[in-house]
């Protein structure tokens, strides 16, 4: 209960007795949750939860409002000032991660030959404490240097410019991603 008041602002694009709402805001939020849980297809939601057409329509509606990046923002200025910190980081860690491709990767897969993997590759941006700030995925022959731009531009949009220093491993070094980190700050 205490969860779901946290996310209700959120979630309530309209109002809960709007009339073209035909289930409750929980229920369907709950059905999502439970698709994202146990990985199984829209359309084998359990029949006592709302039908999966209308799950997945409010699903897409949240997403293309931004209410799980906003949540997910949130969550993560709390907790940095429940750790006594600042509100926006001064330093983040940036890393990537092969991922084994499916069919459904189609185009975005490409072989990483040091890790021997054929799919794509999560560059990721957290802060200190370990909380998610940007992630941008392309296939995993792509060079990690050449995302150091678009993964310094998306961290300085959600910090408001805070980022001072980055910490990373040797895949993201070079004059090309000092460049490129320069240019986005």
């Amino acid at each position: 209960d205490a969860e779901w008041e946290f996310l209700l602002p959120y979630l309530s694009l309209m109002r809960e007795d709007a009339p073209q709402r035909a289930y409750s805001l929980r229920d369907q939020f709950n059905a999502m949750r439970y698709v994202v849980k146990t990985g199984i297809q829209w359309d084998f939601l359990p029949h006592e939860m709302p039908p999966w057409r209308a799950v997945y329509q409010q699903m897409r509606r949240w997403f293309e409002a931004g209410v799980f990046e906003e949540i997910a923002q949130d969550l993560r200025l709390m907790v940095r000032l429940l750790e006594g910190r600042d509100e926006q980081p001064t330093a983040v860690i940036m890393d990537a991660r092969t991922l084994q491709s499916t069919p459904e990767s189609g185009g975005r897969a490409g072989y990483d030959g040091a890790k021997k993997k054929k799919g794509s590759k999560a560059n990721i941006a957290v802060d200190t404490l370990g909380n998610l700030l940007a992630v941008y995925i392309t296939a995993a022959n792509e060079q990690d240097r050449d995302q150091v731009a678009i993964l310094s531009q998306r961290v300085q949009e959600v910090t408001g410019s805070n980022v001072e220093i980055a910490y990373v491993d040797q895949s993201y070094t070079g004059d090309s991603a000092a460049d490129q980190a320069k240019a986005s700050s």
